[in-house]
């Protein structure tokens, strides 16, 4: 059973800007604690991104793509997935980020969680929806290349779950929340 004791929230006493790139911005906050003990830890500047993640049922199989990842260097099997812009919904992301990756529009976009990779290094949330019941629109996305489209069988979740290509933590957390509401489902 979880706990609901309340603690009090460590004293923010300064931030400030340590790095910035192009993509991300690292702030080193300077904090107190209740019982007095100083730390400053570093974190991403917080409410910069936010993201969203699709994961496709058509029929009985889900759609994925395969595109580069720089991070490991070599291709990886994944949900499609990109950023909020501003001024738009999850869902209106959502729907955008599909039609760039694959190549389709949902009627259905049904919202399955938030999830939040590293809550000790930032706050970027990533939501995660199912979406379903496709129509053709292709927009111009941002990939360098062509991303691979590869359709999965839903009644094999166990082998894409160890899937050597399928290792991203958001992806597995998506599946599994996935198996989870088809389970609520009945």
């Amino acid at each position: 059973m979880l706990s609901n004791i309340q603690k009090n929230l460590p004293q923010i006493l300064s931030t400030r800007t340590v790095a910035k790139s192009r993509l991300f911005e690292i702030q080193a906050v300077d904090l107190v604690f209740s019982n007095g003990e100083k730390r400053t830890y570093e974190r991403f500047k917080p409410g910069a991104h936010q993201a969203v993640m699709m994961v496709p049922i058509e029929g009985d199989a889900l759609l994925m793509i395969r595109e580069y990842a720089v991070g490991t260097e070599r291709y990886e099997l994944s949900f499609p997935k990109g950023g909020v812009d501003a001024g738009e919904t999850p869902e209106e992301a959502a729907n955008r980020e599909l039609k760039e990756e694959i190549g389709v529009g949902a009627k259905h976009i049904h919202f399955l969680r938030t999830v939040i990779t590293s809550p000790s290094y930032m706050r970027n949330p990533m939501h995660i929806f199912i979406v379903q019941d496709f129509y053709p629109c292709k927009l111009e996305g941002d990939e360098p290349e062509p991303l691979e489209l590869v359709r999965f069988p839903l009644a094999k979740l166990d082998e894409l779950i160890a899937h050597p290509d399928f290792n991203e933590a958001r992806n597995l957390t998506a599946l599994y929340a996935l198996r989870d509401y088809l389970n609520s489902l009945g």
